[in-house]
Formats: C-alpha cells, sequence, structure tokens
C-alpha cells in the first residue's frame, strides 16, 4: 500500500500545484480561447513583444517642469512617470501580466525606474527604484515618494537590494543559477511570497529607462522573461526635429519613446490607448497631471489636488 502511495503522490502534488491560481500580486482573468492559445505558442515575453514608437513635443512638458519646481524640486524624470502612471491607471487593461500559462490582472501598478546612484559619475552603479501608483496620487505626492526613494538609493546608506547582492555574489555558479531556478517555479506556481514580489523590481507593471538623462537617443529594448514586467519604456533625449504642427512643418523639440510590449497581455488597440494617454499627458501636463497653473495656486500644500482616478470614473 505504502508503494503505491509513494508512487501516487508525486502525481497528486503535480496537479494540485497546477489547479492553484490565486497569486499575492494579481487576479486570474477569464479570456477567449485564442488569446489563451497564444501563451502556448508563444510562451515566452521576448517571442511574444511588439515595439512601437512615438514622438512627443516637447514644449509644454518642460515649461511645466519649469513650472513645478516652483512648487516642489522635481525633475523631467519625475513628470515621466507620472505620465507613465497616469497611463496605467487609465488603461488598466496594460496592466496584466501572463505567470504559468494564465493572465493575470494585477492588483498594485508599479513603475521600475533606473537610474544613476551619483549624476555626474560614468562609473556609479545603477541603481533601480520601484513607485507604487495609487490613485489618490496627485503629480505632487508621487514626486515626494520618488525623491525619498532617490535620496535612499544615492545616499551612502546600504539598502536591503545592496545586501541581497552581496549576498547572491558569494554563492558559487550552480548555486547562483539554482537560486533562480527555483525563484522562477515558485511564480510559476504561485507560491512566492508576497513580501518577495513587492519589493523585487521586475515584479512590476513596467519598467522605464529615462536614457536622455544621460544624452542618449532611445534604444528597443527586450522584455525581461524574470519577474512579470510585460512593458518596457525607453526615453529619448530631447532633440530638435521637424514637426507638422497645424498643417505647417517647424521645428520643436521632440522626445523620442519607445514601447516594447507584451501582446499576450491585450491587443494593440489597448496598446495604443496607453500610449495615447502616457503622450497626452506629457503634451498637455496643465490639463491632466495638474496642481500648477494659473487655475492653481502655487504654494505648496493649498493647490487644488488632481487626483489620478479614471476619468469614467
Amino acid at each position: 500500500m505504502w508503494y503505491w502511495i509513494a508512487l501516487a503522490a508525486p502525481f497528486v502534488l503535480w496537479v494540485v500545484l497546477h489547479m492553484k491560481t490565486s497569486r499575492p500580486d494579481g487576479k486570474i482573468i477569464k479570456v477567449h480561447p485564442y488569446r489563451r492559445i497564444m501563451w502556448y505558442i508563444m510562451p515566452t515575453r521576448n517571442e511574444s513583444v511588439v515595439y512601437f514608437d512615438s514622438y512627443v513635443i516637447a514644449d509644454e512638458v518642460l515649461r511645466y517642469v519649469e513650472d513645478l519646481n516652483k512648487v516642489i524640486p522635481c525633475t523631467l524624470n519625475d513628470v515621466l512617470v507620472a505620465a507613465v502612471a497616469r497611463g496605467l491607471i487609465q488603461t488598466p487593461e496594460m496592466d496584466r501580466f501572463v505567470a504559468g500559462h494564465r493572465l493575470y490582472q494585477r492588483y498594485e501598478p508599479s513603475i521600475t525606474f533606473s537610474m544613476k546612484r551619483e549624476r555626474k559619475n560614468k562609473k556609479s552603479k545603477i541603481s533601480t527604484v520601484k513607485q507604487v501608483i495609487r490613485p489618490d496620487h496627485t503629480i505632487l505626492t508621487m514626486i515626494e515618494d520618488i525623491r525619498s526613494k532617490v535620496k535612499v538609493e544615492r545616499s551612502d546608506k546600504k539598502t536591503t537590494a545592496d545586501t541581497e547582492f552581496q549576498v547572491l555574489n558569494l554563492m558559487p555558479r550552480p548555486m547562483f543559477r539554482g537560486a533562480f531556478s527555483l525563484v522562477r517555479l515558485l511564480d510559476y506556481f504561485n507560491l512566492l511570497p508576497g513580501f518577495f514580489i513587492k519589493t523585487d523590481p521586475m515584479h512590476t507593471s513596467i519598467f522605464m529607462a529615462n536614457l536622455g538623462s544621460i544624452n542618449m537617443a532611445a534604444g528597443y529594448h527586450h522584455l525581461y522573461e524574470y519577474g512579470t514586467c510585460p512593458l518596457f519604456i525607453m526615453i529619448g533625449k530631447i532633440e530638435d526635429r521637424p514637426m507638422v504642427v497645424d498643417g505647417e512643418v517647424v521645428v520643436k523639440p521632440v522626445i523620442h519613446v519607445r514601447f516594447s510590449f507584451d501582446e499576450r497581455i491585450d491587443d494593440g488597440m489597448t496598446a495604443g490607448n496607453g500610449i495615447y494617454e502616457f503622450t497626452g499627458a506629457l503634451e498637455n501636463p496643465y490639463e491632466i497631471l495638474g496642481c500648477v497653473g494659473e487655475d492653481d495656486a502655487y504654494e505648496y500644500g493649498t493647490e487644488r489636488p488632481r487626483h489620478w482616478k479614471r476619468t469614467d470614473e
């Protein structure tokens, strides 16, 4: 009898693991069979990736950053993060991910972006910041959150990530590889703990790299197979380009943006809507992001908050 139980146990465990659909970071979504088949035809993100290019006229956003600095110290990068947040909130269908051949709607939108720990040091280490998006965020409260995280990363204080990297780098190669394989396996079967997902920079809604901050053009970026990030956005440096405005060709400062999109999460129309919301926030920041302008007070704490809830709510 015990012999048969021992033989059956691995099969029973395999069935039970495959039946588990709940995750700490997302809710499973029922989809059309056509989309479900895509997860098996294209099981990885990089064979499902679609690239989009967009050009944003930067006149308004540059003026907006200048006015915003009268209220709170900030950079263009902070406003870019805010515009991405706006896009995610307005198109929640973009905030989905495929894990274990299933589609999930993420509970808590977040943006991960990379940064140099020392602004003017070319050899400085690259760090990542994971910014959670809340519906009650305003541009000011988000900038406060971002600034506090960046301050920690640029300080001499050893972060949790620093400690983790040091421990991992002490491991011999087989153990290092085994650790990552275990994390991937646990993620596939929805067994990865919530505390791990919450702090991991690649379990995020979108990854943003602002190459303009180091005077580089935008490139085409792959999607990471590790984690659950289905979107990558590359921001290039601001350049003067000929643009058609009101039927006339004029030279304007332009931000070149490139998107990498996992088409398994939704269709191209959804991706287009998300891009439109992002670029619209950059080209009309006073109207969409708010908090500064003719109708808002400049004294910090007295402005009329512009919460980023859905416009159809």
